[in-house]
């Protein structure tokens, strides 16, 4: 799992410079158990399938990603709820496309479109025993947090 994460890292860290407009720094990595109970509000998930399998999930606070969404869109008003759910929908897509497109020489990955969860405290269930899920949480906006969880099997 180790040569994934910095892949990853770096995607993440891009994708929200070039799009969110905004620096974010990765904090320590950690894994949960095949039961994930999130504290977050809002997850985007990607399946990935072919020569691995697992999934890619960006989770976090309704008001941070009320905040992305107001960035990309370009206002200061009323963000509905479907933006909101649209845009976590597409920064999971693009970030898991750019990492496939980063491992393609190890690796024939194929993504799903995105999924989004929307309610406090949601959990993530993956389905394998032996399988943990690995969550990188990142600082943006001074004190909030963007979490971005990764589960990989080379089987």
């Amino acid at each position: 799992m180790e040569q994934y994460i910095q892949p990853f890292v770096q995607v993440t860290t891009s994708v929200f410079k070039t799009l969110v407009r905004c620096e974010i720094t990765p904090d320590r990595a950690y894994f949960v158990g095949k039961e994930a109970f999130l504290k977050w509000d809002i997850s985007g998930i990607i399946a990935l399938t072919g020569e691995v399998k697992g999934l890619v999930a960006i989770s976090m606070k309704s008001s941070t990603a009320s905040r992305i969404t107001g960035i990309l869109l370009g206002t200061n008003g009323t963000i509905s709820r479907g933006d909101v759910i649209d845009v976590i929908g597409e920064l999971v897509n693009i970030i898991s496309g750019n990492v496939k497109k980063n491992l393609e020489d190890m690796f024939k990955i194929i993504i799903s479109l995105p999924k989004v969860i929307h309610g406090m405290a949601h959990m993530l269930v993956i389905p394998e025993e032996r399988i943990r899920l690995l969550c990188i949480p990142f600082k943006i906006f001074e004190n909030e947090t963007v979490c971005l969880s990764i589960n990989i099997d080379e089987g």
